[in-house]
């Protein structure tokens, strides 16, 4: 598969990252077919595209022409038969479950035509814990768009070696056409690149917390207007989802059995509060108003 053969494309989850990315699609001039199992998730999906592009043309980001042009390009449906048959590229957003992910990419490869590439979004599943549920591993990689995606310039194209150098090819090309800056990951690892520089720093702010140098609030200024940052590490967690940083930390924990790598305690407590950050009001902030 090269870019040129690139028409249409599907991404299965329509959560906030699905839907985003969707429409980032759409956007730059893909037939884009949005999907869940969920109703009500892919009826907000539906609504945030409803919303955004007439704001867009409202604050003269683009022309009403650009905005019908770019709604008549995306649709939402429940079906992923019908979402992913025509599909050149699928892009899966859904939860970071191994377990989900695998039974979904299975689907994906009886549907999707024979050299449709089928990519995931997640931040610490590697593609090769996936690719052997499908008949093309070759053709199955990890597409990483940062939050929030329409936003955030960012994508990492990680090729593991079961990867091909073609699909790892067509995949940048991708991103550059859909208005992204790709960076090509040519090795498995743990957080890839951004998230493992990210790590180093979050480690630090914990420590910093858990030892009572400075409140969360100070140490997210610090990284803002000292370092440059466009936020914290504390309202970076907030934003991508305390209950991900959770997850991440017990499925390292639960591979490498190493306590070192389960979630500091104020994660933990967070969790067990259900304080997931802006998903649910309030995290290390609060967002009720």
């Amino acid at each position: 598969m090269k870019i040129d053969d690139v028409k249409n494309v599907c991404v299965v989850g329509a959560g906030n990252m699905g839907h985003q990315i969707a429409l980032q699609c759409a956007l730059s001039g893909y037939k884009t077919v949005s999907t869940d199992v969920v109703p009500a998730v892919l009826e907000k999906a539906e609504k945030f595209v409803d919303n955004y592009l007439p704001g867009r043309v409202q604050k003269g980001k683009m022309t009403e022409d650009e905005a019908k042009a770019a709604r008549s390009r995306i649709s939402f449906t429940g079906d992923l038969k019908e979402a992913a048959k025509d599909a050149d590229v699928v892009i899966e957003a859904v939860l970071e479950r191994v377990d989900l992910k695998r039974k979904i990419f299975a689907d994906l490869d009886k549907i999707a035509p024979p050299g449709a590439i089928l990519a995931t979004n997640s931040s610490f599943i590697v593609s090769s814990r996936i690719a052997d549920a499908t008949t093309r591993p070759d053709r199955v990689c990890n597409l990483h768009f940062f939050n929030p995606a329409l936003v955030m310039k960012l994508v990492e194209v990680v090729q593991g070696s079961h990867v091909s150098d073609e699909t790892a090819q067509c995949m940048m090309d991708f991103c550059l056409k859909i208005d992204k800056i790709p960076i090509h990951v040519k090795k498995e690892v743990d957080g890839f690149v951004l998230n493992r520089i990210f790590s180093a720093i979050h480690k630090e702010a914990f420590w910093m917390l858990e030892m009572g140098v400075a409140s969360y609030e100070d140490i997210d200024k610090a990284c803002v207007y000292g370092a440059g940052h466009p936020m914290g590490p504390f309202r970076l967690l907030d934003l991508t989802g305390i209950d991900l940083a959770y997850d991440i930390g017990m499925s390292h924990f639960y591979e490498s059995g190493d306590p070192a790598d389960l979630p500091v305690p104020t994660i933990v407590k967070k969790y067990t509060e259900g304080k997931f950050g802006q998903k649910t009001g309030e995290g290390f902030y609060s967002y009720k108003k």
